[in-house]
C-alpha cells in the first residue's frame, strides 16, 4: 500500500509549556526576556516575539507538573492538516483532530499526534494575525526576542529521528558523527535557516530546549547582563558562547520551572537546493562550543518531560548512544 503524502511543513511555529507558577513564568519570559503578551486568561499566557505576525509562538499554561504539552508546526495549506491526519493514522500513531475553539486559543483546525519518536506534535495552518511590532522599539525590552526559531529534542534513537523527519520533507544542515558514522545528533530544517528541529542523543522523549532568535549578538550579552545586574544569575546555565554546529552565538537559561531556553543569533542560510550537510566529528571539541569552553553536565543530562494527548507524562527510554560519554577536550564528561 502506498503511504499517504506528508504534510507540507512551513516552519516551527510555537510550543506550549506547562508551568507551575504563572506569575514567576511571566516574570521570566515577559519581563526578563522581552516576549510580548498577546492574550492572557487566568491560567495561561500567549506570547510572541517582535517579528512575529502570528498570534503566538509560546503558550505558558498553568499545571501541576512542569512539562512540554506540545510543539507545533505550521503547514502550507488547510489541506495539509488533512494530510497530517492521514499520514500519522497510516503510521498507527495516536491522533486527535481539533476544530477551532477546541484546541489552542487563536489556532484554527489542527491535528495533534504522538509521533514515532514519542513527542506530542501539532500541525495547523490557520492562526489569528497580530500587530506588527518590528519597529515598535518602545516595546522592545530584555533579550528583544524576535521569533521562535527551533525545538531541540532529546531522543534515544537519533537515526530514527532523522529518518522520520526526512519522511516529512526536512533537510539536514549539520550532524555530529562517530568514527563509523554513528549519528550522535542532527539539525534539520524546513525554513531556510540551520534548523527548525534538532535531536540531541539522550534519554527521551524529552524537550531539551526552545531556541528563540534575536537579531544581534549584543542582545545575547545584554540578556546575561540583565540577569546578573538583578542578582538573578542562577537562571543562566551556559554561555554566552559561539556554537561550532550552526555557528550561532548563544546563551542558555533555565526558567523557574527548569525549562531551558536558548537565546540564539547569527546562523546561516540553507535554502539552496544543493545545500550539503556539514558533518562534525564527535571527537572535535569545537562542535558544542567553537571556543572549546566546557559544557556542564546539566546541559547534557537534564531536560523537560513531555505529555501525551491526554496530559499524562510519557515514559522515558535510555539513549542508544551518549555523546557526553565521549571524552573530548573541555566538554568530555565520560
Amino acid at each position: 500500500m502506498t503511504n499517504p503524502p506528508a504534510p507540507d511543513v512551513v516552519r516551527s511555529a510555537y510550543a506550549q509549556l506547562v508551568v507551575t507558577d504563572l506569575a514567576k513564568a511571566r516574570w521570566f519570559w515577559v519581563e526578563m526576556l522581552g516576549f510580548h503578551v498577546q492574550y492572557e486568561d487566568a491560567d495561561s499566557l500567549y506570547l510572541r516575539g517582535t517579528d512575529e505576525l502570528t498570534h503566538h509562538s509560546l503558550v505558558l499554561r498553568r499545571g501541576e507538573i512542569a512539562a512540554l504539552d506540545h510543539i507545533s508546526y505550521r503547514v502550507r495549506t488547510p489541506e495539509d492538516v488533512d494530510k497530517a491526519e492521514k499520514f500519522f493514522r497510516r503510521l498507527g500513531r495516536p491522533v486527535k483532530r481539533l476544530k477551532r475553539g477546541e484546541g489552542t486559543h487563536g489556532v484554527g483546525d489542527a491535528v495533534r499526534v504522538i509521533d514515532p519518536l514519542g513527542f506530542p506534535v501539532e500541525f495547523f495552518h490557520d492562526i489569528d494575525r497580530a500587530e506588527r511590532l518590528i519597529q515598535r522599539y518602545d516595546l522592545h525590552r530584555g533579550a528583544q526576542i524576535a521569533r521562535m526559531d527551533h525545538f531541540n529534542l532529546c531522543t534515544p534513537d537519533i537515526p530514527a529521528a532523522y529518518t522520520h523527519y526526512k519522511s516529512l520533507g526536512f533537510g539536514c544542515s549539520e550532524t555530529i558523527e562517530g568514527d563509523e558514522h554513528e549519528l550522535y545528533a542532527a539539525w534539520m530544517y524546513r525554513k531556510q535557516t540551520v534548523h527548525d528541529v534538532a535531536f540531541t542523543g539522550g534519554a527521551g522523549p524529552r524537550l531539551h530546549h526552545l531556541g528563540v532568535a534575536t537579531h544581534e549578538s549584543h542582545q545575547v550579552l545584554r540578556t546575561a547582563d540583565i540577569f546578573g545586574a538583578l542578582h538573578e544569575e542562577k537562571y543562566i546555565e551556559r554561555g554566552p558562547g559561539r556554537h561550532g554546529v550552526s555557528n550561532a552565538f548563544y546563551v542558555y537559561l533555565r526558567d523557574p520551572d527548569g525549562h531551558r531556553v536558548e537565546i540564539y543569533t547569527s546562523d546561516y542560510y540553507t535554502g539552496d537546493p544543493d545545500h550539503e550537510t556539514y558533518r562534525w566529528s564527535v571527537h572535535d571539541d569545537r562542535r558544542r562550543d567553537f571556543w572549546g569552553n566546557a559544557v556542564i553536565e546539566s546541559w547534557y543530562k537534564e531536560a523537560t518531560p513531555v505529555l501525551d494527548l491526554d496530559g499524562r507524562p510519557l515514559p522515558v527510554d535510555d539513549a542508544l548512544l551518549d555523546e557526553s560519554a565521549v571524552q573530548v577536550g573541555a566538554d568530555g564528561l565520560g
